[in-house]
């Protein structure tokens, strides 16, 4: 039996590696990740928030972004759908090691990743303070919160706020949504 053994990646070589490709790829600690296209309610979300975030953060100190910059974590490369960062960056800088609030909108073909590997990633980057992943078919999040050691677990519906201290930011979570035409029993939570 033929057997071929891969020598797994660093993560400087997947970060040199990459600059070359023209898609963008995740790292999983071992090698490149693909990344997939999205639907329309995907991308609707994604838009939505990073405008809403960038609105209520304006003159101050926190930036967000996504989902064509890096974040680092554990030793591994990913691109969120959105997050928020809170200290400088240059302004060439291509990986955050530090964010802060981070936000996945789940896709079919990621959630295991993002409800699994990714939440235990962000558990282990002591920056993350909250984790928030968003259903794109209904107006639903699950918003895991640090408290200290500890992470807590809530669920969001349509009549919820988003609530992130960490970056004095409030965001009702039916606005998030609000370019995305969802059935009426689906918007009602």
């Amino acid at each position: 039996m033929n057997v071929a053994l891969r020598k797994p990646m660093t993560l400087e070589q997947f970060l040199a590696w990459e600059e070359r490709q023209e898609p963008r790829f995740e790292f999983d600690g071992f090698e490149p990740v693909a990344m997939t296209g999205g639907t329309d309610a995907h991308e609707a979300i994604g838009n939505l928030l990073r405008a809403l975030l960038h609105e209520r953060l304006r003159g101050r100190r926190c930036r967000v972004r996504g989902p064509t910059l890096k974040v680092e974590v554990m030793g591994r490369i990913r691109y969120p759908d959105a997050f928020v960062y809170c200290t400088p960056a240059p302004p060439g800088e291509t990986v955050i090691r530090d964010p802060v609030v981070v936000f996945e909108v789940l896709s079919p073909g990621t959630s295991r990743t993002d409800r699994i590997e990714k939440l235990r990633e962000y558990q282990a980057t002591v920056s993350v303070q909250r984790y928030v992943i968003l259903e794109q078919d209904s107006i639903a999040a699950m918003v895991f919160e640090r408290h200290g050691q500890d992470w807590t677990a809530r669920a969001l519906t349509a009549g919820d706020v988003l609530l992130m201290p960490e970056i004095d930011v409030d965001l009702p979570l039916s606005d998030i949504y609000a370019d995305v035409p969802l059935e009426p029993e689906e918007a009602g939570g």
